[in-house]
């Protein structure tokens, strides 16, 4: 197995990426490239405050796909969720005359999300690797 590049903390070495897709309610197509620009910085900030960092962010007009390195001791659906609440509020005050047009209620992402791990091997090859521990010991 390929060497992997680890990060730690006290007691454990580890290395998690999620991607995570955000859309807008009712799927409309909402986003300018002014509020993409935006919404990357609110991303990184928020993320940063978790210890977390937004290693890649693109999208279009009516979804976003955020790919970001996490620490194990976050709680991922209460990160989601502070990324979507903060991200919704300060698109809404930052961009209220846009929103508007097409919000009449104060909302701004579906309250569904997409979220995937990823990076490392593919699973086929790790459990390949896991069967195979000790078949070349003599002793196993």
């Amino acid at each position: 197995m390929a060497k992997q590049s680890l990060s730690t903390l006290n007691h454990c070495a580890y290395s998690l990426q999620y991607r995570l897709v955000l859309v807008t309610k009712y799927r409309r197509k909402v986003i300018s490239p002014a509020m993409m620009k935006r919404l990357r910085e609110i991303f990184e900030d928020t993320l940063g405050k978790w210890e977390c960092g937004l290693i890649e962010f693109n999208g279009e007009q009516d979804h976003v796909h955020l790919l970001f390195a996490a620490t194990p001791v976050i709680e991922l659906s209460k990160l989601v969720n502070n990324l979507k609440t903060v991200s919704s509020r300060l698109i809404r005050r930052d961009f209220s005359v846009e929103i508007r047009k097409t919000y009449w209620e104060p909302v701004f992402w579906h309250r569904s999300y997409c979220v995937l791990t990823c990076g490392g091997a593919p699973l086929e090859v790790i459990k390949r690797y896991i069967e195979n521990q000790g078949k070349d010991d003599p002793s196993g």
